[in-house]
């Protein structure tokens, strides 16, 4: 359905927020299609609203929730009222839009989609045809623009030169980390996935750069851009001793505490969070002691989560071959007593030999899980199967389950006391798997 009355069905009842959602999913014929004219067009036809007076994008391959999160904790602490836009969601939508932190609620976002869908439907001969995730966005930007906030965090979906988030002219723009991901969309090699993520990049203004090796592509990118680069292990460090850390930049240094987030790159995320922070230092108050608690208390759900029990059970979106790493090193660092079970899903188009590499060595027992029923993309159990045979033992392949809940009771029926349980390989696994561990401490 590509047109019709903005606000309400044919019936002439007004749309819930699932309403909406599913009627989204609907009005363009692709899933992603990446371009910034359609959604520039609506945006243009809202009022082209700047969501805050500083905006702060943050996009690569992994660590772009964590990075926000840490940018949130650090703001929030000194006082600033911010606005976040994160995605994908976990259990519910109304998690990708925050303000001040707390989610937006379904009638901002709902008033926010019936402007949206004006706007799109403004020229009837030419209805622009939007993805869900570009309604998603400019939800956020008309939200925002609407709750005076002081600073605005837009995590960038998929790339970044093409992505919705990139309407807006970020005051500073991170990238995290480059690796291979969306290949299908990105490219096949770093170089070519780094040019993309670098397309956040503004002439003039700062560019973090959030690992020391990233690819050339993305440097020569920045450079040739103009935008004022500042790279990790050059312009800023951080080393990682324990149990604090430092975090110098020119003459600032700082001694900070452990991250509540566990994975052995989330001082990194911090790191670069603060990088941005002092690069707009003359915009922003410079506040040391903000930014140490906003290291100590950001969270991020599924990212290493552990809920105790026997076994315990840890939750992590670890869904490419880069975030498989920091998950193989962090269980390195941190040997169960008993076996180390694995719950996995994955989508087809992820690099699955990849990820199966990296964790292989650390696990003693598979149970897989489709999540054909969550997305087109999602691969069958049975499938799945099939595309790791070659990189584990079949006796390693302990159950085979029609899906993720399914499978963690296989899991968990059969684990001993000392075993822990890992549920990772996509939002969709983290999902079912949060609401497992709270249906089981209830």
């Amino acid at each position: 359905m590509a047109s019709g009355a903005a606000s309400t069905h044919q019936s002439g009842a007004k749309r819930s927020l699932p309403d909406w959602l599913d009627h989204q999913q609907r009005v363009h014929p692709r899933a992603i299609e990446l371009g910034l004219d359609r959604v520039r067009e609506v945006w243009r036809r809202l009022g082209a609203p700047a969501p805050a007076p500083i905006v702060v994008t943050v996009g690569g391959t992994n660590g772009k929730g964590s990075t926000v999160a840490f940018l949130e904790a650090m703001l929030g602490e000194s006082g600033k009222r911010v606005g976040a836009y994160t995605s994908p969601h976990l259990l519910r939508y109304n998690e990708r839009v925050r303000v001040a932190g707390v989610d937006a609620g379904d009638a901002a976002l709902i008033d926010a989609f019936e402007r949206i869908e004006a706007a799109r439907l403004a020229d009837p001969v030419a209805p622009v045809a939007l993805t869900y995730f570009e309604y998603g966005t400019l939800a956020a930007l008309w939200i925002f623009a609407h709750e005076r906030l002081d600073v605005a965090l837009l995590e960038v979906g998929l790339g970044g030169r093409l992505d919705a988030v990139n309407l807006v002219d970020a005051d500073v723009a991170i990238v995290t980390t480059v690796d291979l991901d969306h290949q299908d969309w990105l490219g096949n090699d770093r170089d070519a996935i780094g040019r993309e993520k670098a397309g956040i990049f503004r002439v003039g203004r700062p560019a973090i750069v959030g690992e020391s090796d990233p690819p050339s592509a993305l440097l020569e990118y920045a450079t040739r851009l103009g935008a004022d680069l500042r790279r990790a292990g050059r312009d800023y460090v951080f080393d990682d001793a324990a149990p604090d850390w430092h975090w110098r930049a020119d003459a600032t240094e700082l001694v900070l505490p452990r991250p509540l987030l566990a994975a052995p790159c989330q001082t990194g995320n911090a790191a670069a969070a603060i990088a941005a922070l002092h690069a707009l230092r003359d915009r922003l108050d410079w506040n040391p002691a903000a930014i140490a608690q906003g290291v100590r208390t950001a969270k991020i759900g599924a990212r290493l989560q552990r809920f105790a029990g026997a076994p315990e059970l840890v939750v992590d979106v670890a869904h490419n071959p880069q975030a498989a790493r920091m998950l193989a090193a962090w269980l390195r660092s941190e040997p169960s007593s008993g076996r180390t079970i694995a719950v996995f899903g994955a989508l087809g188009d992820k690099d699955i030999d990849g990820i199966v590499h990296a964790l292989a060595p650390c696990i003693d027992a598979w149970y897989l899980a489709g999540l054909e029923r969550d997305s087109p993309r999602g691969l069958s159990a049975q499938a799945l199967r099939e595309r790791i045979g070659a990189r584990i033992a079949p006796e390693a392949i302990a159950s085979v389950g029609e899906d993720i809940t399914q499978a963690l009771a296989l899991a968990f029926a059969q684990a001993m006391p000392g075993d822990r349980v890992v549920a990772f390989g996509s939002f969709m696994v983290a999902a079912p798997a949060l609401e497992f561990a709270a249906t089981r401490a209830c």
